[in-house]
């Protein structure tokens, strides 16, 4: 089917769009903006190019894509690599994406990916596929979530900072310091334990779960230096590829990495 295109829609000349794409009413279209088979609009959706936007993403009212980052050096009109979203995500009620500020590299939201009512992504943010940002959940820009990474309501992640795969962090907590992957963050820049439903959903064997689970007691419970830390995750990451990716993780850090509380009770500590 051609796309459907409501009459009070305004979409630009530069405006390319697949087949079965339904622009809805009171939509803005301008500038270099790609729309993918089966993209919906469904009304008052505000698009300014350069974005694309791939197959089967549907797009709620209010949703404001591709306009200049709250960056006082960043003006309307600026060259910017604009905005990439990927494939079957969901954009609820005014979700926002900033462009990126450079020319090289786009603001980036991968497939199926979720993000509710209110959620952002600042200029020059990466989103991985499969993440979740819940009400409010707010990116500062160049900031990165890797693949799977769950955000609750109000969670605000720092400019630059990574978050790394299937971590979690909750509700109306901010960090600053990146997260390694498979941890839980539930007060700020501080771990609680590792994403233990996460990793038992997605299919990790038990006894990986448990190599996951040490590394996190002897490893980010313990004031360790980077190299100490470092040494004692490529040791245990030899019988798990998952510590091994937490140890790859850390060592590409430029930010401090959040770390959990220092001096657990000898009956929590794992053996």
């Amino acid at each position: 089917m051609p796309a459907s295109i409501h009459p009070t829609a305004i979409v630009g000349s530069e405006v390319a769009l697949a087949d079965d794409v339904v622009v809805g009413p009171f939509c803005t279209l301008s500038g270099k903006v790609s729309l993918g088979q089966g993209v919906r609009l469904i009304s008052h959706v505000a698009i300014e190019g350069p974005v694309d936007i791939g197959p089967r993403t549907t797009l709620y009212p209010g949703c404001a894509i591709g306009f200049p980052g709250q960056d006082f050096k960043f003006k309307m009109g600026d060259p910017t690599a604009g905005v990439v979203v990927g494939a079957d995500c969901i954009l609820r009620e005014h979700v926002t994406i900033h462009a990126a500020t450079k020319t090289d590299k786009p603001t980036r939201v991968g497939d199926k990916v979720l993000m509710m009512v209110a959620s952002h992504a600042g200029h020059d943010a990466t989103i991985g596929n499969g993440c979740i940002l819940a009400n409010s959940a707010m990116l500062g820009g160049h900031s990165l979530l890797q693949d799977n990474v769950i955000l609750s309501g109000n969670a605000a992640v720092h400019q630059f900072v990574r978050v790394g795969r299937m971590a979690f962090i909750t509700g109306n907590v901010g960090v600053s310091m990146d997260v390694p992957p498979f941890c839980v963050v539930a007060e700020r820049n501080c771990i609680a334990t590792i994403n233990l439903v996460g990793l038992r959903r997605s299919g990790v064997a038990r006894d990986q779960i448990t190599l996951v689970r040490r590394a996190f007691w002897h490893v980010f419970r313990r004031s360790l230096t980077r190299p100490e830390m470092l040494a004692e995750l490529h040791a245990r990451g030899k019988d798990c590829p998952l510590v091994l990716e937490q140890a790859r993780f850390v060592e590409t850090a430029t930010r401090p990495i959040a770390h959990g509380r220092v001096g657990a009770s000898a009956d929590e500590e794992m053996a």
